[in-house]
């Protein structure tokens, strides 16, 4: 067993009976579930719409390599560079790079789940530069000294009691104070490192091929600001963000919105197409482009899971999936939690650590029946369980046992070799299969099948 499994499961076994913590996720996912099915009701025609963002999406996977370029060409003309990154080390190089060419020492970041890929914030800090979140959950996060718990919502382990007394603890605000005042005092502190800082960092929603530009949607107008104020712009985005076109963004904006807050369009949503020219008096001077791989080719390679590239990051399926809901997005150790999470991080962090992941899951099919782009998640989740197996990541214990199961369970009478005491005794080797919170039921003295044989 790896040290990931041990972990994932101690961890779990923890999480999922700590009723304090139960309480806060599930208070918080029902708010965006109540939100999101408002956002969902106002199509008229939700499945016509998903299979359209499904269709986009494809076309963009399909036709990557072309579209990427396409993206190239057009935002260079603007006057961006771009970078391309082959993993997370060449792009922490890049950034580094970057940093010192334009001599930065402070730099503000809006909320970017590819930077915590690469964990761009403890890096830049490295070589002393001032690293500054400034979406307000991520700077909850922060300040906590902690990750993302969750792809649209970082704090969202936290009850405003929790933040109000991180933020006594941190700068001494009043006790209990309430959400709205913390957040106009979050507002007042962000203001002049907006305006002071000399980088700004941003992701990207999608990469727009046909105008070379990067879409972003926000709620807070951080983003904006984000690289409006400094004099560079850097966005790091992952190859598989890309949209064929402009027009799409129509479609695809407000099913983002819907899926991930349940509103009908995100407040900000800006398209940037490359750094202020010679006629613009305001925005950056420049804007470099990092364009990440990060073993995302191996997934575009893979018959099986190259669907997945297609995820907008909603985060609609940790809302459905009933193991996140429990475990809790911290358990997963991934920067992707939830089903997406657990399809992917066995890709870029390695199979034989991570396939326990796919395993963390009842398939349901909850994932794949809400993901707005309509990948197949928890079919993927089962193809993750096979290449485990077949690539020998599986135990010997594992792999007996199975054996096992199968030749049991293909015909009846095998089963009903076995009387029911024996049975119940072969189940004790079984009992932690169930946790340390649930026993093993007993089996009858006789099966169902030979009760019904001998009734009268």
């Amino acid at each position: 067993m790896s040290h990931q499994k041990k972990e994932f499961l101690k961890d779990s076994d923890q999480i999922a009976f700590d009723k304090r913590h139960r309480a806060t996720i599930n208070f918080n996912i029902a708010k965006y579930d109540a939100a999101v099915e408002r956002g969902r009701n106002r199509y008229s025609d939700l499945a016509l719409a998903r299979e359209r963002a499904s269709y986009i999406k494809s076309k963009a996977i399909n036709g990557l390599h072309d579209y990427l370029i396409e993206f190239e060409q057009k935002i260079t003309a603007n006057g961006a560079e771009v970078i391309w990154a082959e993993d997370s080390g060449m792009a922490i190089d890049a950034v580094q790079k970057i940093l010192y060419e334009n001599q930065s020492r402070t730099l503000v970041k809006s909320k970017s789940m590819t930077t915590e890929e690469i964990d761009l914030n403890e890096h830049v800090e490295k070589i002393g530069v001032e690293c500054l979140e400034t979406d307000l959950g991520e700077y909850i996060v922060q300040i906590a000294g902690e990750k993302p718990y969750h792809i649209v919502t970082p704090a969202m382990h936290k009850s405003k009691e929790d933040i109000a007394a991180l933020f006594h603890e941190k700068f001494d605000t009043p006790e209990n104070s309430t959400p709205e005042f913390l957040t106009d005092y979050v507002r007042e502190l962000l203001r002049n490192k907006f305006v002071n800082s000399d980088v700004g960092v941003t992701g990207a929603n999608f990469l727009v091929a046909d105008v070379g530009g990067i879409g972003l949607t926000e709620n807070e107008g951080n983003g904006m600001m984000t690289f409006s104020f400094p004099k560079v712009h850097l966005v790091i985005a992952g190859i598989e963000k890309m949209v064929p076109s402009f027009k799409d963004l129509g479609l695809m904006w407000p099913l983002l919105a819907a899926h991930g807050t349940g509103q009908q369009i995100t407040v900000y949503n800006s398209v940037v197409t490359g750094p202020k020219n010679e006629k613009e008096k305001d925005g950056p001077g420049k804007m470099y482009v990092i364009l990440l791989d990060n073993k995302r080719s191996e997934l575009y390679q893979s018959d099986d899971h190259y669907e997945v590239l297609k995820c907008i990051r909603c985060g609609a399926c940790l809302n459905a999936c009933p193991i996140y809901k429990n475990v809790g997005g911290y358990t997963y150790d991934s920067t992707y939690g939830g089903p997406i999470g657990s399809v992917i991080t066995p890709f870029y962090k390695g199979l034989g650590k991570y396939n326990h992941l796919s395993s963390a899951c009842s398939v349901c099919g909850a994932c794949t029946e809400v993901c707005p782009v309509k990948i197949p998640l928890h079919n993927m989740l089962l193809y993750n369980r096979r290449d485990a197996v077949e690539q020998g990541h599986s135990t010997f214990a594992w792999n007996a046992g199975m054996k096992a199961f199968k030749y049991a369970f293909s015909k009846r009478k095998r089963l009903d070799m076995l009387s029911g005491k024996t049975k119940n005794k072969l189940a004790v080797f079984g009992k932690d299969g169930l946790g340390k919170k649930k026993e093993i039921p007993r089996f009858a003295d006789k099966s169902f099948s030979q009760q019904w044989k001998n009734k009268s």
